[in-house]
């Protein structure tokens, strides 16, 4: 049994592309996409006749509505390569306006039931933002399913639990990229990797806060940078693993432990923790790593859906 196959074991295993011709080689029960996996796939040979075909159908109407019906394309394909679901995202450029986060999800799953895609085998991603959580307790009400991408502090799983999200995509590799270059020289690679990467410990903090007091919110580790980070959370709930790593888990035979486990989080000592909207601000705001990679990751991923806007008008 490769890694692969054993992690598969303990946790439900996702596909972290756009490139859905990859997806066959590894069998993930479900997919995630963002608009830099998008915009990394249709600059792909295989990809262009997929933006081609979109614009050529769909290029007189609104860009933003183009948009969605190309990324709703590409969960379309997905889906009938995977068993499960898939995650498409609202776009990052709304953030912060919780009654537009809403509305552009309604739009996605509508293009998705037009296509006769069922509501339940997609999730709705949206940024961990205060307006983004809300937007999502909405659509959850809805019977819209929701992921919580760019998450980076406790204080925003928290918010995203009493939320009643149905997933949360917390960041292992940008936490630990930022822990890593805030440090500097001083940074011990061997000393903060498996369990004590920083962005391990962030999620197994979640997990285990989750767990103990019952929250149904599911935690997906998301962003790897190794396959050490992976294999230090066998036992989450989900975890999104890239092409590139699920290969190299793919070529490995070394075994594979739960290092997280539900039952022995019910029997820590934990104490409750709820946030309202001020609280929740000052929070994240005292967190610098979660506050600087919020917006990072909302600026990197609203310049590539603009990149993408491009990408369409020229085709």
């Amino acid at each position: 049994m490769n890694q692969l196959d054993a992690l598969k074991q303990f946790t439900t295993v996702v596909a972290d592309t756009g490139d859905f011709r990859q997806l066959t080689q590894f069998k993930p029960q479900d997919a995630t996409t963002n608009p830099s996996l998008i915009l990394k796939a249709v600059q792909k040979p295989d990809y262009a006749p997929l933006l081609q075909e979109t614009m050529q159908r769909f290029g007189n109407r609104p860009l933003d509505e183009t948009m969605d019906r190309l990324l709703v394309r590409f969960g379309k394909e997905i889906l009938s390569i995977i068993p499960g679901r898939v995650s498409t995202e609202v776009d990052a450029r709304l953030s912060f306006d919780a009654d537009a986060s809403y509305s552009r999800a309604e739009r996605i799953i509508e293009l998705y039931q037009a296509e006769g895609i069922a509501v339940d085998r997609v999730l709705i991603k949206v940024a961990a933002t205060w307006e983004g959580i809300e937007a999502a307790a909405r659509l959850e009400r809805r019977g819209i399913h929701t992921n919580l991408t760019l998450l980076f502090s406790f204080c925003q799983a928290i918010a995203c639990g009493q939320a009643k999200v149905r997933l949360i995509s917390p960041f292992v590799g940008r936490i630990y990229d930022w822990y890593k270059k805030s440090t500097g020289s001083q940074w011990d690679e061997a000393a903060q990797a498996g369990a004590n990467d920083p962005g391990v410990r962030s999620v197994r903090q979640i997990y285990n806060h989750y767990k103990h007091f019952g929250i149904a919110t599911e935690v997906m580790g998301a962003s790897f940078r190794n396959v050490g980070q992976v294999l230090a959370l066998a036992g989450c709930d989900l975890l999104t693993i890239s092409p590139e790593l699920l290969a190299q888990l793919s070529a490995s035979a070394e075994p594979v432990e739960r290092a997280l486990d539900a039952a022995q989080a019910r029997d820590l000592q934990i104490e409750p923790v709820n946030y309202d909207e001020a609280g929740f601000r000052y929070a994240l705001n005292e967190d610098a790593m979660a506050t600087e990679k919020l917006a990072e990751g909302i600026r990197a991923f609203a310049a590539d859906a603009i990149k993408l806007e491009q990408l369409m008008k020229a085709a």
